[in-house]
């Protein structure tokens, strides 16, 4: 049994940790079989993990989204593959081997708004391709599936849901120095419009005033593309009080969650929401959008706010500044939530998918 998977996108947040994450527990487990890596060699061969003896290294570098790559692909996925699992939706399009995709979400359909005529034109070539080419689908969450299966019309009996899980070492994280030195909210991701910061950043200067808090931004201010300068005016007008850090390494991340009076996770749209399960995981009171995949998620543990809205974003922020008994509350319910979503369970489900795609079973 012979494997390729497309692991480029390790370094990415959201897919990369799926990659870095999911991908050794499924090879792990699967010692008779050989496993081709796609990626940048160089960059590959920093993972301990992609060392054991029934891994090879393919070394791809084309930039993702090409025309280069879709010919590179087809040049280096290896003649005797099995199956290819892509875990992202630049698959090969003229491939013609069995496939194995994973759908992390569904936003370049849903929220069509913030893309541009040739980014909507890619998705919908990209999704349709997934929908017809592929033997086997996996989505991340149970709403993600519906996407799917709502946004891109076709057969749905190959779609199964994997959730994901949390790292053991989130867990144990311990807060040994304040990387901050006030109080402070907490936002973690990618600085995107749909994560909705232009509310929070507005939410925040409602209660500004009231709190000692300041807002810690885990994310690149470029890419901060508002179409409101109200929104823009508001955070200029809070100076110091908001605070982009730029790109962190994990340790610094966890950090910035052991120590942070709560995460708030507004996002509009989320296929999974990683930063919310990270949060609970290591005992970060959460606030996260009643919507999407969410409450799938994070169930009761964590406070909902409704995205839409700047007043009820303000108003949990405010509970969460300021009831003690609430926080604890959150602490407990949000650990035992993190608890019951594992990768080894991930990996199960995962494992079985691909036996089934290549016919081992």
């Amino acid at each position: 049994m012979k494997i390729t998977i497309d692991v480029r996108k390790i370094h990415d947040s959201g897919v990369g940790t799926y990659i870095t994450n999911l991908v050794p527990l499924v090879i792990q487990a699967m010692p008779a079989a050989h496993f081709y890596l796609l990626g940048r060699v160089d960059d590959l061969k920093q993972q301990p993990w992609t060392q054991a003896a029934n891994i090879t290294l393919v070394d791809m570098q084309s930039r993702p989204y090409s025309v280069r790559e879709q010919a590179e692909l087809l040049r280096k996925i290896p003649i005797d593959t099995d199956l290819l699992w892509v875990p992202f939706i630049n698959i090969p399009l003229l491939y013609r081997g069995k496939m194995l995709v994973t759908v992390c979400d569904v936003a370049f359909l849903a929220l069509p708004q913030f893309l541009s005529l040739s980014q909507r034109l890619y998705a919908r070539l990209m999704f349709t391709a997934i929908r017809h080419k592929a033997d086997q689908i996996l989505c991340i969450s149970d709403f993600t599936k519906h996407e799917f299966m709502r946004l891109v019309p076709g057969q749905k009996s190959n779609i199964t849901t994997t959730l994901l899980g949390t790292p053991p070492q989130w867990f144990h994280v311990q807060p040994i120095h304040r990387p901050h030195p006030k109080p402070y909210f907490l936002f973690v991701g990618n600085v995107k419009p749909h994560k909705n910061l232009g509310r929070l950043i507005g939410a925040f200067r409602q209660i500004a005033d009231r709190i000692p808090h300041d807002l810690v931004i885990v994310g690149r201010k470029e890419g901060f593309i508002i179409s409101d300068q109200a929104v823009l005016d508001s955070q200029a007008a809070l100076g110091d009080r908001v605070v982009f850090t730029g790109y962190i390494e994990e340790a610094t991340l966890q950090q910035y969650f052991a120590h942070a009076a709560a995460l708030v996770f507004p996002s509009l749209y989320e296929g999974f929401g990683i930063p919310a399960l990270e949060a609970m995981a290591c005992g970060c009171p959460t606030i996260v959008s009643n919507s999407t995949s969410l409450p799938e998620v994070c169930g009761d543990a964590v406070l909902y706010c409704d995205p839409y809205s700047v007043q009820d974003i303000a108003r949990q922020m405010l509970r969460l500044a300021t009831d003690e008994i609430l926080r604890a509350e959150l602490i407990a319910k949000g650990k035992h939530r993190a608890y019951e979503l594992t990768y080894e369970q991930c990996a199960l489900k995962t494992i079985d998918i691909v036996k089934r795609c290549i016919g081992s079973i």
